[in-house]
């Protein structure tokens, strides 16, 4: 869907919104990573709950039973702000890529998704990580660059580069930008790495095995329901592209 149908444009369903429409297309993963995230955001800037509520710790989740943490790290991005909009624009767009990529079940793409935040929070106590939203985004990123090693994209209209690059400028736009090593986001691309390396490169080497695909059981779960189809395809080039210009 282009920008036009989303801020007002004809051509959607009688009734709905054009922002309701964007909102559904998403496939279903997607749509409620993203919904919780701005709902959460929205809570924090209205005083309703704060951070401190929302970070991970080891101790206040497995000591003092406080397991809403083992989710809530992963959907804080911080406050409403232009930082937000852009974190949630890199989530939906990448988030989305990668999940309608993985066919039509969401069983892929969600053991994905738990693959990641395991480690992520087995990671989080050894290095000072409260907050995991951006590091789970940016395994995500890393996995869709070297996925698509050909798409061309444009990072503030002024550099030009390959998808595989895209991690690694956006690391690098950081630590202009804050003075610091994102390691966040250097940890995300660790993970996505073992999973990308694990799911594209070893299986041709191993007579197609593939150790870190869904179980059965796993892929059970969704399958056994509705296939969502609300999800419609959209132009990886175009969209990624579109995408580093606004970071």
């Amino acid at each position: 869907m282009d920008m036009d149908n989303m801020l007002g444009g004809a051509g959607g369903p009688i009734g709905q919104f054009p922002l309701e429409q964007w909102f559904y297309e998403m496939p279903v993963c997607t749509r409620w990573w993203t919904a919780a995230t701005v709902t959460t955001s929205l809570l924090v800037q209205c005083h309703i709950i704060t951070p401190f509520q929302l970070f991970y710790s080891f101790r206040a989740v497995f000591v003092k039973n406080q397991f809403w943490r083992l989710l809530t790290t992963f959907i804080y991005f911080g406050p409403l702000s232009l930082d937000l909009l852009f974190h949630v624009f890199f989530l939906q767009r990448y988030s989305r890529l990668l999940e309608e990529s993985s066919g039509r079940s969401p069983a892929h793409f969600s053991w994905l998704l738990l693959y990641a935040t395991s480690i992520l929070l087995c990671l989080s106590p050894m290095l000072s990580m409260p907050f995991l939203g951006s590091a789970l985004s940016s395994t995500l990123v890393y996995i869709w660059s070297r996925r698509n090693p050909e798409t061309r994209l444009s990072f503030l209209g002024l550099l030009v580069f390959t998808a595989p690059y895209l991690p690694w400028v956006l690391m690098a736009f950081s630590l202009v930008l804050h003075g610091t090593v994102p390691k966040d986001e250097l940890c995300g691309v660790v993970v996505g790495h073992f999973w990308y390396f694990f799911n594209d490169v070893y299986p041709s080497l191993n007579d197609g095995q593939r150790p870190l695909d869904p179980p059965a059981w796993w892929r059970r779960i969704f399958e056994a329901r509705p296939i969502d189809t609300g999800a419609q395809p959209i132009n990886n080039e175009i969209a990624a592209a579109a995408a580093p210009e606004l970071r």
